[in-house]
C-alpha cells in the first residue's frame, strides 16, 4: 500500500491569509502526510491573520483527520512584489499597513527561513495579483499589466531562487495556474492570463534549471474555478464555478482539498521523477472544446 509519509519535512507556503482558497488547502493536506508548516503572508494582512488564528477563528478549518488542529512553525510577512529592500517605494514603506513590518521582500524572507530553520524541502507558490484583473487586456494599462506579471509569475521566479539553496536535495516547489494562460476567459482580464501562460512557460523552464542546479522538481496546478476570498476580486467567479460544473466532464464542484491533495502528491516522493508538469485538476474541464450548456448545443450532450 502506498503511504504518504512526510514527517519532519518542512514547506514554506507563500500565500495564506486566511482558511479559504488553494494555499491553505495545500498547508493542510501537508500537514495530514505530517509536514511541518512554515506560512508567507501578505504583509499588510499578517495581523489580522494571526489574531484569527490565535482567536480560534480557523479552528474548524484546523481539522485534521487524527483529531489534532493544524499548527505552523512560524509566519513570516510577505510582499512577493519585491525581491530586496531597496525595491521598496518609499510611499510603500511609510504605508500604515508596511511601517512596523519589517523584513518582508523575498531575500530578507529567505534569509530568515534558513537562519530559523536552516534547510527546509518544500517550496509552494500560492499567491496571486492584477489590479486590473476586471479590465479587458485592451484596456489594461502598462502598469497593471506588468504589475500582474510581476506579481503573479516573476514572484515565483524569484522566491525559487532565492530558496533554492534552502531546498534540501530532492526537494520540490508547486505553483497554481489556471486554463486562462491557454484559453480566452473572457473577463479573466488585467493581464492575468499573461500572467499564467509566463508562470507555466517558467514552470518548464525552472524544471530543467532547478533540477540540474539543486536536484529539485519544479511543477505547477491547474486549477478549476474556486469560491475564495481572493477570487472574489475577478467579480464573476460564482458563474465561472457553475459553467464549470455544467460543462465539464465530471459533473460536481470541485473541493480545494482536491487541489490540495494533488499538490501533496507532487511535493511527496510520490512523484520523484515527474518535474516540469502543469496538472490539471478541474475536473476534466480543460479537455472540452464546447459548452454543453449552450443553446446551439442543447439535446446533445
Amino acid at each position: 500500500m502506498l503511504s504518504m509519509d512526510l514527517k519532519g519535512k518542512k514547506v514554506f507556503i507563500a500565500g495564506i491569509g486566511d482558511d479559504q482558497g488553494y494555499g491553505w488547502a495545500i498547508a493542510k493536506a501537508m500537514a495530514e502526510a505530517g509536514a511541518e508548516i512554515i506560512i508567507g503572508t501578505w504583509t499588510p494582512i499578517v495581523k489580522i491573520f494571526t489574531l484569527s488564528w490565535s482567536t480560534g477563528k480557523f479552528d474548524e478549518s484546523r481539522k485534521l483527520s487524527n483529531g489534532k488542529l493544524m499548527e505552523y512553525l512560524k509566519v513570516y510577512a510577505l510582499d512577493a512584489s519585491y525581491d530586496k529592500p531597496e525595491d521598496v517605494p518609499q510611499d510603500v514603506k511609510e504605508n500604515k499597513r508596511y511601517v512596523d513590518a519589517g523584513g518582508y521582500t523575498i531575500s530578507e524572507v529567505a534569509a530568515a527561513v534558513e537562519k530559523d530553520f536552516g534547510k527546509i524541502d518544500f517550496l509552494v507558490h500560492a499567491l496571486a495579483n492584477g489590479p486590473e484583473v476586471k479590465k479587458p487586456l485592451l484596456e489594461t494599462s502598462r502598469a497593471g499589466y506588468l504589475a500582474a506579471v510581476s506579481s503573479s509569475a516573476y514572484s515565483f521566479v524569484s522566491l525559487l531562487a532565492h530558496f533554492g539553496p534552502l531546498l534540501n536535495k530532492g526537494g520540490a516547489t508547486i505553483s497554481l495556474t489556471y486554463m486562462a494562460s491557454e484559453k480566452a476567459i473572457p473577463g479573466y482580464g488585467g493581464g492575468m492570463s499573461s500572467a499564467k501562460a509566463a508562470l507555466e512557460s517558467d514552470t518548464r523552464t525552472l524544471a530543467f534549471e532547478a533540477g540540474r542546479k539543486w536536484n529539485v522538481r519544479v511543477n505547477t496546478i491547474s486549477a478549476g474555478a474556486l469560491k475564495s476570498r481572493a477570487a472574489k476580486a475577478i467579480g464573476f467567479i460564482e458563474n465561472m464555478i457553475n459553467y464549470g460544473k455544467i460543462n465539464a466532464p465530471l459533473e460536481k464542484d470541485l473541493e480545494a482539498e482536491e487541489v490540495g491533495q494533488a499538490a501533496a502528491f507532487l511535493l511527496s516522493p510520490l512523484s520523484s521523477a515527474i518535474t516540469g508538469v502543469t496538472l490539471y485538476v478541474d475536473n476534466g474541464m480543460h479537455a472540452m472544446g464546447l459548452a454543453v450548456d449552450s443553446p446551439s448545443y442543447q439535446g446533445q450532450a
